[in-house]
C-alpha cells in the first residue's frame, strides 16, 4: 500500500475519532495509528471534556489506546489538527514514523518539533476537518480557549 492511501486510512479514522468525541459534548480533534499493513492499531479522540483531564487530548489518548509496543517507529499517526507541544512531544517520545494532519488553519501545533525531530509530516488539508473545527469554535470558543490555554482575560478581548 502507498504512503498516501494509508495516509487518508488512518485519517479517515481519525475523523470518525472526532466525529464521536463532538457528539459526546467534547472537542472534535481524533487521532489514529496506523501500521505499514493498513490496519488501524489504535483509535483516540479529545477527552478533556468527558473525563476531567487536561492531557487527554486525542493524540495522547490514541497512544494510551495503542499500549504497550515496541513497533511505535513503524506506525503512522493521523490527526484531524495539527498537534500541540505534548502530543507531538508524545510522538517524538515513541518514535512515530509519520504523522498526518488534516488541518492547520486552525491551529498550528509544533510540526516544527516533528520535523526537527526527523519525523516526516504531510498536511492534507482535509475540508471536512477544516469545516468541523472551524463550526465548532464558532459555537464554543470558551471551551476552545481552555483546549489550547487561552487564558480567560485574553479570551475577553476577542
Amino acid at each position: 500500500m502507498s504512503p498516501e492511501y494509508l495516509d487518508l486510512l488512518a485519517l479517515e479514522a481519525a475523523y470518525e475519532q472526532a466525529c464521536i468525541g463532538l457528539a459526546e459534548g467534547g472537542i472534535p480533534i481524533g487521532a489514529a495509528l496506523i501500521n505499514p499493513d493498513g490496519v488501524v492499531v489504535a483509535r483516540g479522540h479529545n477527552l478533556r471534556v468527558q473525563a476531567g483531564d487536561p492531557t487527554a487530548h486525542a493524540e495522547t489518548a490514541c497512544i494510551r489506546a495503542a499500549g504497550r509496543r515496541r513497533d511505535w517507529h513503524t506506525l503512522t499517526m493521523a490527526t484531524t489538527l495539527s498537534p500541540c507541544a505534548m502530543c507531538s512531544g508524545t510522538a517524538v517520545l515513541h518514535r512515530i514514523s509519520r504523522v498526518v494532519i488534516g488541518e492547520n488553519e486552525s491551529f498550528k501545533g509544533k510540526e516544527d518539533w516533528l520535523r526537527g525531530a526527523g519525523i516526516p509530516v504531510r498536511i492534507v488539508g482535509d475540508p471536512r476537518c477544516v469545516r468541523l473545527m472551524r463550526q465548532f469554535i464558532a459555537s464554543r470558543p470558551d471551551l476552545w480557549d481552555e483546549d489550547i490555554g487561552v487564558p480567560p482575560h485574553e479570551s475577553a478581548k476577542r
